[in-house]
């Protein structure tokens, strides 16, 4: 699958200290799982998270799910031997938090090679730093010259760094969400959304979910499974919104439309620019049909 047409609607984060957990993930509609040795992992417990993570990973039971690996930042005492460790076990992607800089990335990125990373391994990066936020234009960059292939807003440690407060609207995190979303797709890279902390409150969960939507997300983070369904549902192309699709290209493809900048379709002024975003979201539509059909 191409970076556009991936689906990663559900990114559920599982703690690696957790043996159940990451059994229990072979059977969940996750798009993305996110096997944690960071935040999720107390200190005691973070070799032994290690070693049950890169098994899991090794087991190859998680059929077509993305599987990626966020290890402790490089500068722990455990982030480097968590990469090694991440990198020989073969995910899908490595995740690092706490980056603040181009340096950061191209720093992760030779020390991916160095352990033996090949070329089809990304590395995702969180966003949950201020200093983050002024350079993630030059960070989105470094995409170009490294592996680097996913922003995955951390909004708690954001929140906590600006000392702001978690509301309802996210008043206070727009403009670091919409940068992150702009500098993502300015250089090719998916954009996921951070967690919603209050597992019980479904309808805040989904009014997040399509706010996060709104603004351009690809998915978004989560912290329990009883999420999976409605971030699935929200992120995913309505039904509608597919057969309008249909509609576009089926309209541009008639012969005596060849050339034609405009049309009328289904009553909308419809432009060549319509006609690449609904030639996406068809793509994006049947990538998750074959996703989910292969993880049922």
């Amino acid at each position: 699958m191409s970076l556009t047409a991936r689906p990663r609607r559900s990114c559920l984060y599982m703690p690696g200290a957790n043996a159940r957990a990451l059994e229990k993930a072979q059977s969940l509609a996750a798009d993305v799982l996110l096997l944690d040795l960071e935040d999720a992992v107390a200190p005691e417990a973070k070799l032994e998270a290690r070693t049950q993570v890169t098994s899991a990973v090794r087991g190859r039971g998680y059929g077509a799910r993305e599987v990626v690996v966020r290890i402790n930042g490089l500068d722990t005492e455990w982030g480097l031997e968590d990469l090694q460790a991440a990198v020989a076990a073969g995910p899908d992607a490595i995740l690092a938090p706490k980056v603040e800089t181009p340096r950061d990335i191209e720093t992760l990125d030779a020390a991916m090679a160095e352990a033996g990373a090949g070329a089809e391994m990304a590395l995702w990066v969180m966003v949950e730093m201020p200093k983050t936020i002024f350079h993630i234009h030059d960070i989105a960059a470094s995409a170009s010259r490294t592996r680097l292939s996913a922003f995955v807003m951390g909004t708690n440690d954001l929140a906590k760094e600006m000392r702001a407060e978690m509301t309802p609207d996210r008043l206070a995190f727009r403009s670091a969400l919409s940068t992150t979303v702009l500098a993502a797709r300015a250089f090719g890279l998916a954009a996921i959304d951070g967690v919603y902390n209050d597992i019980q409150n479904a309808e805040g969960f989904e009014a997040e979910c399509i706010q996060g939507r709104v603004m351009g997300f690809d998915g978004k983070t989560l912290i329990h499974p009883s999420q999976l369904e409605a971030c699935n549902r929200v992120f995913a192309p309505s039904e509608a919104d597919v057969a309008h699709a249909l509609d576009v290209v089926a309209a541009f493809g008639q012969p005596e439309n060849k050339g034609k900048g405009v049309l009328k379709v289904n009553g909308k002024m419809t432009e060549l620019l319509h006609l690449e975003e609904a030639r996406r979201l068809i793509a994006m539509d049947t990538a998750i049909k074959a996703l989910e059909s292969e993880t049922a």
